[in-house]
């Protein structure tokens, strides 16, 4: 067993719906034929979900190391001790020291190999967010920590696949960050991302425009026509298959999307309120470009339904199971592109 895929799962805040979608997940027996999960967080956060919830089929294990997990069950590292007040839809500083932790601890195992890959559960970025964490989200915190010069904000599912250039950014601040170097930046990104993490070999992609009707020949902005239309072409001399720009609202109004293996939009919401709303509860958040695979679910602690069973666990399931893909293609294309020579010139050496 010890060859199993092993995934960390940071709890995310314990006031919000992570607990509640961990826990819908594992109910399913059938889960622990594919993987071991490690939860970094706390057990008794679990069970006092597990009574509010009137949960009864779940199995967790409480390990003290990655040496003694069990593979047939929920397996729980302590990332805190001291006792903390649950309060569901009720975040607070505490709880967001808590999200803290677990996800410091499911990072650090991470990068020391302890675990293969990384789901984080939803954090609430007002309360964690702290000197530890100078961030608006997880993306930039692993960044940071895998030390990768850049990542790919990446909403993604079967048929839908969406990138950011920007993030979260007040829309006031965007245009200044739309450029030829940050535009094909995340273009290879993009790029690189489906060639070893979905085995796509010439993957097509999509840029949107920044502007309404993507600036109608600079009638209505010159950015579309005097940025992103040359970075295109530019990224097209370099071997990448990128079109564009391409009118946002008509592009998934008449399913053109369909056409293309991915999407590159130029801020947030222009790319997450499309992809959400064809996609939601089947969508995964993917942080594309680390040098570790790391997934979330495609929404964030509700916590107005925190506690009341509502939760949907389909998101969560989704990311495992995403995570567990793009694991198993990173190794195949890396043994598919392994190459023979040295052996080779090696016995031939010898031989002489």
């Amino acid at each position: 067993m010890s060859d199993r895929i092993k995934v960390g799962i940071s709890i995310g805040d314990i006031a919000g719906v992570g607990p509640e979608i961990i826990m819908k997940t594992f109910m399913d027996d059938r889960m622990y034929k594919f993987f071991t999960p490690v939860l970094y967080g706390n057990s008794k956060v679990i069970s006092f979900y597990r009574k509010q919830l009137n949960i009864e089929k779940i199995q967790y294990n409480v390990v003290k190391s990655i040496d003694n997990l069990n593979h047939h069950s929920l397996n729980i590292i302590q990332t805190w001790e001291d006792e903390v007040e649950i309060i569901p839809g009720r975040p607070s500083s505490t709880t967001g020291k808590c999200a803290f932790n677990a996800l410091e601890a499911a990072t650090n195992a991470l990068i020391k190999g302890e675990v293969d890959v990384l789901v984080t559960a939803p954090i609430n970025k007002n309360f964690i967010h702290s000197e530890e964490f100078p961030f608006s989200g997880h993306t930039h915190y692993l960044q940071q920590k895998f030390e990768d010069d850049d990542v790919l904000m990446f909403m993604v599912s079967e048929n839908l696949k969406v990138g950011l250039v920007t993030e979260h950014v007040p829309l006031k601040d965007v245009q200044p960050l739309i450029t030829q170097e940050s535009i094909l930046k995340k273009l290879n990104l993009m790029n690189n991302s489906l060639i070893k993490d979905y085995g796509i070999d010439k993957p097509k992609i999509a840029v949107l425009g920044l502007n309404p009707h993507a600036g109608d020949n600079g009638l209505i902005g010159e950015e579309d026509k005097d940025i992103i239309f040359p970075t295109v072409k530019l990224a097209r001399s370099q071997g990448i298959m990128a079109f564009g720009p391409y009118p946002a609202d008509g592009f998934f109004a008449h399913d053109a999307y369909r056409k293309f293996d991915a999407i590159l939009a130029m801020y947030h919401d222009q790319g997450l309120i499309p992809f959400k709303s064809l996609k939601l509860g089947n969508g995964v958040n993917y942080s594309a470009g680390l040098k570790y695979v790391r997934t979330s679910p495609d929404h964030g602690t509700a916590e107005d339904i925190a506690g009341k069973d509502l939760a949907d666990p389909a998101s969560f399931r989704e990311a495992i199971f995403t995570a567990l893909d793009i694991f198993k293609n990173r190794q195949d294309h890396q043994d598919r592109n392994a190459n023979p020579l040295p052996k080779y010139v090696q016995l031939k050496d010898e031989d002489h």
